[in-house]
């Protein structure tokens, strides 16, 4: 059987209800396509300039932000976006992976979050003016987009541990780059994007994988997995 290694990026805390999701989450979708996958918890502080990343098949930024190195979790994102490895964030990963993009593409140096930076000049991440700490609310997949694709349906609800969302600016600076917005909620506030081009960039502020707690397979993690297993057959070729 393929095995797949896929690396969760971020701080490892069982006390978080996510990191105790996302074992389960990968254990169902590796039963759903039919693989074996390895998960590697990498801290944020060893990650250095991403080399040892190669390793792995594919890469997941977990959420329980702020990361013990944020540049760690930049670096691992950067390198997951540039070298095509499938990559998944949820909550701050979602919100990692803006800061990231808008640095490194955008070329917004200045670009932060307000979490680590609540005086920065130009924050992508601020807080959100209604939090959304284990709540449950309606997300509104876009037509047309990726995760539509892979939930098979327009409206879904999914939970959420969050404080932090996306800033403004942003939205309208990505309007025709490969990085999109695929997710809404009712109020159309930005909940998931994902990067054209790309094997597999999703990322989300609901924790989907929250689900396997419920002993349902979340369709993402289910997704990401094939996706990795593919990135891993076509190492192999």
């Amino acid at each position: 059987m393929n095995t797949v290694h896929i690396g969760l990026i971020g701080d490892r805390d069982d006390g978080v209800v996510a990191h105790r999701a996302i074992p389960a989450a990968l254990a169902m979708a590796a039963d759903a396509a039919g693989v074996a996958v390895q998960a590697h918890w990498v801290g944020t502080e060893t990650v250095g300039d991403g080399s040892a990343l190669e390793a792995f098949d594919a890469l997941w930024c977990v959420p329980a932000s702020p990361y013990r190195s944020m540049d760690g979790a930049l670096t691992a994102i950067r390198r997951a976006r540039e070298a095509q490895v499938p990559f998944l964030g949820t909550c701050g990963g979602f919100q990692h992976a803006v800061v990231e993009y808008a640095r490194n593409v955008l070329g917004w140096a200045d670009a932060d979050h307000a979490e680590t930076a609540p005086d920065a000049a130009r924050p992508v991440i601020v807080p959100l003016s209604c939090g959304l700490v284990e709540v449950r609310d309606t997300v509104k997949l876009l037509r047309g987009s990726q995760i539509a694709a892979i939930y098979q349906a327009q409206d879904i609800e999914e939970g959420y541990h969050c404080r932090y969302g996306l800033g403004s600016g942003f939205r309208a600076a990505i309007d025709g780059h490969p990085l999109r917005v695929a997710a809404v909620d009712e109020q159309d506030d930005v909940r998931a994007l994902e990067l054209d081009g790309h094997p597999f960039f999703i990322v989300t502020l609901f924790q989907h994988e929250r689900a396997a707690l419920q002993g349902v397979c979340p369709p993402l993690a289910k997704a990401f997995v094939r996706a990795a297993s593919e990135q891993r057959i076509g190492k192999a070729a």
